[in-house]
């Protein structure tokens, strides 16, 4: 009987011991695990997306998926001229000013990533209010414009219903970020 008892007091120890040294190591492995998001999935300007968010009734976390798409939260400019954050082209900028309010915009705006998240998300908000709430058909209309959307059946829009395999790939992106910074970012983005 002692020896039983020495061998379940060994294999406690040893239990504890292993409980032990897999919580130091998670605690030295946690700084790892969070650089790897940070790469696989930045967020950047997470204020402002939080502030845009509130103000403009828009998820946070789709405002972050539609800036990791479009950008990886770089300051790109695409072979079309969109630019920023958001992948703003000038003209819809332009536009996006004279109706939200700015007294003036100048080309360099977009490079600002508080401007040019703040026009994003007004023009996100626009689309999808112009498709009833539909945020597949207001996601295809902001990368492929609202002509397509609207032969594919405006409002009634379905990922099955996007013809350009480019944006059909594009929405389904979107959505899965969507999820991932949901739940990756929760008290960044506000959750």
């Amino acid at each position: 009987m002692r020896r039983t008892t020495g061998r379940r007091l060994a294999l406690g120890v040893g239990v504890v011991a292993a409980g032990v040294a897999a919580g130091a190591l998670l605690g030295v492995f946690a700084p790892v695990d969070r650089a790897i998001q940070e790469l696989t999935l930045p967020l950047s300007h997470e204020d402002v997306i939080r502030q845009q968010a509130k103000e403009k009734d828009v998820d946070a976390a789709l405002i972050a998926a539609v800036i990791y798409s479009e950008s990886k939260f770089s300051d790109a400019t695409s072979s079309a001229g969109a630019r920023g954050f958001m992948q703003i082209t000038p003209e819809a900028a332009e536009d996006i000013a004279r109706h939200s309010g700015a007294t003036s915009f100048d080309l360099s705006d977009l490079s600002n990533p508080e401007i040019n998240i703040r026009y994003g998300t007004y023009l996100l908000r626009e689309r999808i209010a112009e498709y009833d709430g539909n945020v597949i058909a207001a996601l295809a209309s902001y990368n492929a414009g609202p002509v397509p959307v609207e032969q594919w059946g405006g409002s009634e829009l379905t990922i099955d219903d996007i013809k350009f395999p480019e944006t059909r790939a594009y929405v389904e992106e979107v959505l899965a970020k969507q999820k991932e910074y949901r739940h990756k970012y929760t008290k960044e983005l506000g959750y």
